[in-house]
């Protein structure tokens, strides 16, 4: 068996090494042009190149979750895509997300402006009760985190494609459900994967809808910056529509240092880090998942394995 391996702008040592000792007995390589045949690519971000030459790979495995930038690429006939779950990943996104919502109703981030100015302010609590949080996407790392953000008492609404049962969660399915969603919450969280469907979901007449069209509504984004119509963000933040943002994902990454999301009072800007691949864990993985699909058991059904109709 051969596996290579592709990380564009990752250093690829450490993965080399930890699959090799997961098969000492397959042949490991870092890909680089004219790299023989493999059977199998572990891969972030990888060039047209590699794809067109690797014309026999059956396995694609991504050692992110998020998968649109690899649908953009022409990939051999018979290759199967599959995504790395959760790897640790989940956990991060959770602390994230929650340190992001709590920071929001508690106002911490209005007594740091009043800690930097010498002030002892005074702010009356809030109701949890009348911060609901919507999760859009309820998949791996959203199911975790709708289960985090529910434990401290916040009500919690999802969206997904199709309905969920999960305990604690009021549950919305499909587009026709997404604007009693979008009403029935007033802090709105995005996990979704970026499809034809949910690109520029986050816009004028989707944010204008949550907490049922009044003002007062929170956007945490970490998903992908697709999602965002960042044009619109910033006129409903100041027209008071919107509270505020946490944003840890952008159309163009790195941020470029002009782009006024950086200076806006209303806006928190992460470089996209609120969950980071954890190697050893996605190293598992991935070796569990070559070693079910070499013993034979394919990859219908497998967990992670993308539906490239679908789009995730």
């Amino acid at each position: 068996m051969h596996i290579t391996v592709c990380l564009t702008d990752l250093k690829p040592d450490a993965w080399v090494l930890g699959l090799q000792q997961e098969f000492p007995d397959a042949e490991i390589s870092v890909w680089q042009p004219g790299t023989p045949p493999a059977d199998h690519a572990v891969v972030w971000a990888p060039p047209q190149q590699m794809l067109d030459e690797q014309s026999g790979l059956r396995g694609l495995f991504n050692i992110g979750a998020g998968v649109d930038a690899l649908l953009k690429l022409k990939m051999p006939p018979h290759t199967r895509i599959v995504r790395v779950e959760d790897a640790g990943m989940a956990v991060q996104m959770a602390e994230y997300v929650c340190h992001a919502l709590i920071r929001h109703f508690r106002e911490f981030d209005a007594y740091e402006v009043d800690a930097r100015q010498g002030r002892w302010g005074y702010r009356a609590p809030r109701l949890r009760s009348q911060f609901s949080v919507g999760i859009m996407g309820l998949g791996v790392l959203g199911e975790r985190v709708a289960r985090a953000v529910a434990q401290f008492d916040f009500p919690v609404n999802g969206w997904s494609r199709s309905p969920k049962d999960i305990a604690g969660i009021r549950s919305f399915a499909g587009h026709e459900n997404l604007d009693p969603f979008l009403a029935a919450s007033r802090v709105l969280v995005c996990l979704l994967p970026v499809t034809p469907d949910t690109r520029g979901i986050l816009r004028r007449e989707t944010l204008t809808k949550l907490n049922g069209g009044a003002p007062g509504g929170y956007v945490i984004n970490v998903a992908r910056g697709a999602h965002l119509v960042e044009a619109d963000l910033i006129p409903l933040l100041d027209a008071g529509q919107l509270d505020g943002a946490t944003l840890d994902v952008f159309e163009t990454e790195p941020l470029p240092p002009d782009h006024p999301f950086w200076r806006h009072p209303k806006i928190t800007v992460t470089p996209h880090a609120s969950a980071r691949t954890l190697r050893e864990e996605s190293i598992a993985q991935i070796v569990s998942k070559i070693r079910s699909v070499e013993g034979g058991a394919g990859f219908d059904g497998m967990a992670g394995a993308v539906d490239i109709e679908r789009g995730y």
